[in-house]
């Protein structure tokens, strides 16, 4: 009979103490698990990277392990914010493919959802990926989201898990990836949208890291725009008390903390010339230890100055940036409602192509 044994990891103040090689292993195993779901590891962290994850001061992050006979195999990452959404806890699950069907991916969510009720949160919300070639082997049942249009192929053994879990299926965003240089006829085309004419209503402005200190209040106005906006139309009691206070001083200390990891962030923001103000604004993160894999990050755009292909115009822009300021970029990935058709055009319309969908799961727990 299999030994399986489910403990919490330490996490080491650096990779080379004596928890790192359990530390590393947990990693590889997510790596692994990325390489079956999208064909490579670009999406896996590494271990400097969970480890910066596990640091962060504003989200206690919590890791389980999964032995089968003594070796890891699985793992749970477990994040709960710290000062926002507090009764929130967002748990990944990796098991091994080969040793699927051992029964360690529910063991390991029992003991999440355990541990995060120890800790007084109420809502659990689990991911599943599933990559394009899987989401098209054939037609059957579908699974759809109580938010938006997005759905999940039943024949999915990722659906099944967290549907048999008592998981409800929120929210499925559609993910792509766009392939670097960019064909020259289109990198033309986009850098003419992307320039600033004479006559034109916005003005086009860019940084790497840092923003400028006069456009830093906008920055946060359009930030905490987006996050209301967001949270009216997708689950309204989801995420109670999500809508942080988000402040500059809260913007300089998340430059900086990305700036300490060895992230850089490239911004393209516009301006209304009218008023003087920001009104959109969209970045690209690039990893610390690698510039050939980037990610498309926020993109906002104010209600009042939609439909003129803004947008656009200001994604166009920070690509620019990103082939100038990191030519050895080979890939930006991104997520998208599903619903969020203006966006997947405006991607599309980029060079984007879907790679697959991920599925946002909850479940909510009586604490009483």
């Amino acid at each position: 009979m299999n030994d399986i044994r489910i403990e919490q990891l330490r996490v080491p103040e650096a990779l080379d103490d004596q928890d790192g090689q359990d530390f590393l292993r947990a990693v590889d195993v997510s790596r692994q698990v990325r390489i079956n779901t999208w064909g490579n590891d670009d999406l896996a962290y590494t271990g400097a990277e969970l480890l910066a994850v596990c640091h962060d001061p504003y989200e206690r992050y919590v890791m389980l392990a999964a032995r089968l006979d003594g070796e890891i195999v699985g793992r749970a990452g477990i994040a709960m914010p710290l000062d926002d959404a507090t009764d929130l806890a967002h748990v990944t699950l990796d098991v091994l493919p080969k040793t699927q069907g051992h029964g360690i991916g529910r063991k390991l969510l029992e003991a999440a959802e355990t541990f995060v009720r120890g800790e007084n949160r109420r809502v659990v919300v689990v991911e599943t990926n599933h990559g394009a070639a899987a989401l098209g082997a054939g037609d059957g049942d579908v699974l759809k989201a109580a938010s938006g249009v997005g759905q999940l192929p039943m024949n999915s053994r990722e659906t099944r898990f967290a549907f048999s879990a008592g998981y409800a299926l929120e929210q499925a965003e559609q993910f792509s990836s766009c392939a670097l240089p960019l064909d020259p006829v289109l990198a033309t085309e986009l850098a003419v949208l992307a320039s600033v004419k004479p006559g034109d209503a916005y003005g086009v402005h860019q940084w790497i890291d840092t923003c400028p200190e006069q456009w830093a209040a906008d920055i946060v106005r359009l930030e905490q725009g987006q996050a209301q906006e967001h949270n009216a139309a997708r689950a309204p009691d989801a995420l109670a008390g999500a809508d942080a206070e988000w402040d500059v001083e809260r913007l300089r200390e998340a430059e900086s903390m990305s700036v300490e990891s060895g992230r850089h962030s490239l911004v393209t923001a516009a301006e209304c010339l009218a008023t003087g103000k920001l009104v959109g604004f969209t970045s690209i993160s690039v990893l610390g230890d690698r510039d050939d894999v980037v990610f498309q990050d926020d993109t906002v755009v104010e209600a009042g100055h939609r439909g003129k292909e803004l947008g656009l115009k200001i994604k166009a822009a920070n690509l620019g940036l990103l082939a100038r300021e990191f030519p050895g970029s080979r890939t930006v990935y991104t997520w998208n409602a599903a619903d969020d058709t203006y966006m997947l055009e405006v991607n599309d319309r980029l060079g984007f192509v879907a790679a697959g969908v991920t599925g946002q799961w909850r479940k909510d727990f009586d604490l009483e």
